[in-house]
Order: C-alpha cells, then structure tokens, then sequence
C-alpha cells in the first residue's frame, strides 16, 4: 500500500498529469487527505532537475492544480455547509480532520489559507472549512491564489535546486522523502501538545 503513495513511485508511474491530479485531490478533496504534498512536490522538483519535466510547465501547473482544488473544496463547504459536521466518518472521511481545520481556522482566520498549505492534513480540509464559514470568495480566492503559488514554489525549487546542486541526491530519496514528511508534521504534533497541555 505504502508503495502506491511513494512520491517517486506516482511520478515515474503516472507522469506530470499525474502529479497535477494528485495536487488537485490533495488540496481539496476530502478524500485525498492521505495523498503525498509536500514531498510529492519536491520529488517532482527534483526529477525536473534531471530533465523529467520542465521546471516552468511544472510549476504553473502545480500552480493551477493547487489553486483549483482548493477552490473545489471551498465550493463542496459552502454547498454541503454545516451537514458536514455530523457525517459519518468512513474510509475516506474522518470528522475529527474537519474539526481540527475548524479550530486552525479559529486561530488563524483567513490568513489559513496559506497556512495550512504547509500542514498535511490541514491543507486538504482547511477549504472545506472556509466553505462551511461562508468566507467571501474574493477573500478566499485571494488568499488562495498566494498560498497555492507560495508553496508551488517553495516545494518544489528547493527540490529542483537541491537535484541541480547535488545530482546524486536522487540515491537518498526515500530518506529525504521521510525527512520531509517529518518536518511537515511538526507543526501539527506541538498543535496536538499543546491540546493535550488544556
């Protein structure tokens, strides 16, 4: 299972369309939660360092991926609204991720939407939530657009720079890959210390 959602396993698997589905899903779609992000980006970064992809082509479409999908999620809230809270949890849908978003949103207001591109998890939900709040859309779509191109470029240059610098970098991947999922998750662990600290 692990293997099916292996960063360089999805690219050389299904390609830069693939890699722009898997953005779209992981940004929006309550079901893509469990998806790669960040390390995905890098690794994709990384490849166009080694002629895979073309580093501008790539990060309009990651770009424009990120952005679409967090504007479906932000329709999906608005439409579905409140009734969201009471869903029962399933496979694909655990309330408990909605509600923590919910409280990342409390605590962050509408500067979320670029937060929360950089915490898995938080980043899948956090447009459902601005939906479900009734954020305008000119605000939302703002904060979006800034956010899904903050992290494009953040992501995935610093994979695309590393492989330039380092060509090697490509035999330590997987180690890189869990480095990455790692440091993403540290600001949800001290959100979740600090929970528990109350």
């Amino acid at each position: 299972m692990l293997q099916y959602i292996n960063p360089e396993f999805l690219i050389t698997t299904l390609g830069f369309a693939g890699i722009l589905a898997i953005v779209f899903a992981e940004s929006g779609l309550f079901f893509g939660f469990f998806l790669p992000g960040d390390s995905l980006l890098f690794t994709a970064g990384l490849f166009a360092s080694q002629g895979y992809f073309h580093i501008t082509w790539l990060l309009v479409g990651i770009s424009i991926a990120a952005i679409l999908g967090d504007s479906v999620g932000y329709t999906f809230g608005k439409k579905i609204g409140p009734a969201i809270f009471s869903r029962e949890d399933s496979f694909f849908f655990h309330k408990r991720h909605i509600e923590e978003a919910k409280i990342f949103y409390e605590k962050y207001g509408v500067k979320t939407i670029i937060l929360a591109r950089f915490i898995p998890i938080i980043r899948t939900f956090a447009p459902i939530v601005a939906g479900v709040g009734a954020m305008k859309y000119r605000t939302f779509i703002t904060y979006n657009v800034i956010g899904g191109i903050l992290w494009t470029l953040l992501l995935t240059l610093s994979g695309y720079f590393f492989g330039s610098i380092f060509p090697e970098t490509k035999k330590y991947l997987d180690l890189i890959i869990i480095g990455i999922i790692l440091v993403s998750f540290i600001p949800v662990i001290i959100e979740w210390v600090k929970a528990r600290r109350v």
